[in-house]
C-alpha cells in the first residue's frame, strides 16, 4: 500500500481529481460523481495499466481529448451529473475498449431503473434474471392494490384481448376479483382483531398495521396477474444486456415493448453497456431464444398432450445425493490440509459417524443467528424439490437468486387454496365465486389466446414449479422463509422442506437450528412491536441531544 500519490500531483491536479475520489492520498478510496459508462471505462482501463487508478482518471480521461473538464472546477454543486460527458466516455469506451472482446467488461457499470405501472407477469419476468440484477417490488402486504384511475381499477388491459371479443368479460372477470378484494378489507380486518385482541403492552399502532398486513396477505389471492405494480432494478451493464435479449424473445407484447423502453433509458446512462442487445449478434440471440422455447413448446404439446396433471404432494424432494453427507465432510478437510480430494474422499469412507459429527459441529461452530452463514463447504452437495403451491407463495420465493428456479405457465389447472381464516370468518364465499369466474373465463380465452390467458389467474391458484438448490442456500432460504413475519404459505413450504431434506441428511442439517416451526396468528406483530421499540430508542435519543 502506498500513501504518496498526492505528492505527485499538482495543486491544479489535485483540484481536479478531488471532486471524483473520496481521498487523493491512500489506497483505498471510492469513486463519486461519474456516470456509470465512464466508471466501467475506468476499471477496465485499469486492468490493463501498471498505473493508479487515480491517474489513469487524471491523464486518460479528465486531460484526454474527448474529456470536457475544462471549467468546472468550482461549479461541483451545479454541475454533477455534466461533469464527464457521458457520449465523449461512450466514445473513448468504444475506440479503447471494446478491442479486449472481453463482455465481463459491462459488468463494471450499472444503473437504477424504475418500471411502474407493469403487470405481475412483467415483474416476474423481471426478477426472473437472477444474476447481476436486484430488484424491489410493491409489497401485497403493505400496499391496497384497490385503487382506481378514471374510475378504472388498475390491471393491465392486454392488447390482444381488449381487441377480441373477450374484452368485456375480462374486464368484467378482473374487476369482480378487485371488487370482491376491496369489499373484504374492512370485516377481515375487523375478525382478525376479535380472534386477536390488543393486549396492553402492543400499541395502537402496531396492532393496526399487524391485523391490516395479515388481511392484506389473506386477500392477494384475489389479485389477478393482470394487477399493475411498481418495480425498481439495480443492475450491471452486461445483466441489463441479457435482460433486453430476452424480453426482445418473450411471447408477450408487453414484455417485448418493456424492454424497448428499458432500452431507450439505460442508453442515456450506460450506452456502451446495452449496446449489444440491439445489434446483429443481440438480435440473433433473441430470435434464437423465442425459436427455441416455441419449438420446445411444441414438441412437448405433442409428448405429453394428453397426459392429465397430477396433485402430488404439494413439497416434494425428488432428488438428492445420497454421498452427499460424505462430500461435504471431505469439502470441509480440504482447505486445512495438503492432500489431494481424491485421498480425502477415500479417508472419509474411513471416519465413524461420531467423528464425522464432531468434524460438522466443529465446521459449523456457534451459529448464533442466520445471520451467520455457514461455510463453502455445504454447497458440495445439491437437491431437487418439486413445489404445487399458490402464485403468491411463488411470487415471494421466486426471488431467490441463488436458486434454480423453473415455473410452468399461470393457469388453473390444479385448482386455488382458501385461507382457512376466510371460512371461520363466514367470508369464503365471495371469495370463491371470484376465483371461480376468472377460471371461467380464463378458460374461454385461452381457447384463442393461451399465452394473454394467463393475465387473468388469481394468485390464489396454484402452480407447479421446480427448485435446485445445494445446502448452504438451503440453510439461508429454510431459516428465512420459515421465520414467524413470513407468509403462511410459504412458511409451511420452507418448513416441509427442512424435514425432508434433515430426513435424509440429519448430520449436515445439525446446524440448522433457526428453522421457525411454529404457527402464528399475527405473523407481523412481534416485527411491528421491535420497530416500536426502535422508534422509542430513536425518540429518547432525540430528546436527550435536546
Amino acid at each position: 500500500m502506498h500513501d504518496f500519490l498526492i505528492n505527485d500531483l499538482s495543486p491544479q491536479e489535485q483540484e481536479l481529481l478531488l471532486p471524483f475520489v473520496t481521498n487523493l492520498d491512500k489506497p483505498i478510496f471510492c469513486l463519486k460523481n461519474l456516470p456509470e459508462v465512464v466508471k466501467g471505462a475506468l476499471f477496465s482501463r485499469y486492468s490493463r495499466s501498471e498505473k493508479d487508478l487515480r491517474q489513469i482518471l487524471l491523464n486518460e480521461f479528465i486531460k484526454a481529448p474527448e474529456a470536457s473538464f475544462q471549467g468546472i472546477v468550482g461549479e461541483l454543486s451545479n454541475t454533477v451529473d455534466q461533469l464527464v460527458a457521458i457520449k465523449q466516455a461512450e466514445a473513448f469506451y468504444d475506440r479503447v475498449l471494446l478491442g479486449y472482446g472481453d463482455d465481463s467488461i459491462a459488468e463494471l457499470g450499472g444503473a437504477h431503473i424504475a418500471c411502474e405501472g407493469i403487470s405481475n407477469i412483467a415483474a416476474k419476468a423481471l426478477e426472473d434474471c437472477r444474476i447481476g440484477i436486484s430488484p424491489l417490488e410493491k409489497s401485497t402486504r403493505y400496499v391496497l392494490f384497490n385503487q382506481k384511475k378514471d374510475g378504472k381499477y388498475l390491471y393491465y388491459r392486454e392488447p390482444s384481448i381488449m381487441t377480441s371479443k373477450y374484452s368485456a368479460s375480462y374486464e368484467a372477470a378482473l374487476d369482480s376479483l378487485f371488487d370482491t378484494y376491496s369489499t373484504l378489507i374492512n370485516p377481515l380486518i375487523k375478525y382478525l382483531q376479535t380472534q386477536t385482541p390488543k393486549d396492553a403492552e402492543t400499541s395502537d399502532r402496531a396492532y393496526l398495521s399487524a391485523t391490516k398486513a395479515k388481511a392484506l396477505d389473506i386477500l392477494r389471492g384475489l389479485l389477478p396477474m393482470a394487477t399493475l405494480t411498481n418495480v425498481g432494478l439495480y443492475g450491471n451493464g452486461r445483466a441489463f444486456e441479457y435482460l433486453l435479449t430476452k424480453f426482445a424473445a418473450s411471447s408477450h407484447a408487453e414484455i417485448n415493448y418493456l424492454g424497448l423502453s428499458m432500452h431507450a433509458e439505460l442508453e442515456k446512462v450506460i450506452p456502451s453497456f446495452v449496446k449489444k442487445s440491439k445489434t446483429e449478434r443481440g438480435i440473433n440471440y433473441s430470435e434464437y431464444i423465442a425459436k427455441n422455447l416455441a419449438s420446445t413448446r411444441k414438441i412437448t404439446q405433442k409428448l405429453l398432450g394428453e397426459s392429465k396433471p397430477n396433485q402430488g404432494q404439494s413439497v416434494q424432494l425428488v432428488e438428492y445425493d445420497r454421498l452427499g453427507e460424505d462430500k461435504v465432510i471431505a469439502a470441509i478437510l480440504y482447505p486445512p490440509s495438503d492432500c489431494s480430494l481424491e485421498q480425502i474422499n477415500e479417508y472419509v469412507t474411513s471416519l465413524s459417524q461420531a467423528e464425522k459429527a464432531a468434524l460438522v459441529e466443529t465446521y459449523i461452530g456457534d451459529r448464533q443467528s442466520r445471520f451467520y452463514k455457514v461455510g463453502r463447504a455445504f454447497e458440495e452437495t445439491y437437491y431437487t424439490f418439486d413445489l404445487l403451491a399458490d402464485i403468491g407463495a411463488y411470487r415471494d420465493l421466486q426471488r431467490h437468486r441463488m436458486i434454480t428456479q423453473e415455473k410452468q405457465d399461470y393457469s388453473v389447472a390444479h385448482g386455488y387454496v382458501v385461507p382457512s381464516e376466510l371460512i371461520k370468518a363466514g367470508l369464503a364465499e365471495s371469495y370463491k365465486k371470484a376465483l371461480e369466474y376468472a377460471a371461467e373465463i380464463y378458460g374461454n380465452i385461452f381457447k384463442d389466446l393461451p399465452e394473454a390467458a394467463q393475465y387473468v389467474v388469481p394468485f390464489a391458484y396454484k402452480i407447479r414449479w421446480r427448485i435446485k438448490l445445494n445446502l448452504r442456500e438451503a440453510y439461508h432460504f429454510i431459516e428465512l422463509r420459515s421465520a414467524r413475519q413470513g407468509h403462511p404459505s410459504y412458511r409451511l413450504i420452507a418448513q416441509e422442506m427442512y424435514q425432508q431434506i434433515s430426513k435424509v441428511h440429519p448430520l449436515i442439517t445439525s446446524g440448522m437450528q433457526f428453522v421457525d416451526m411454529n404457527d402464528y396468528v399475527l405473523e407481523r406483530l412481534a416485527a411491528e412491536q421491535k420497530l416500536d421499540a426502535k422508534i422509542g430508542e430513536q425518540n429518547s435519543e432525540i430528546l436527550v441531544s435536546r
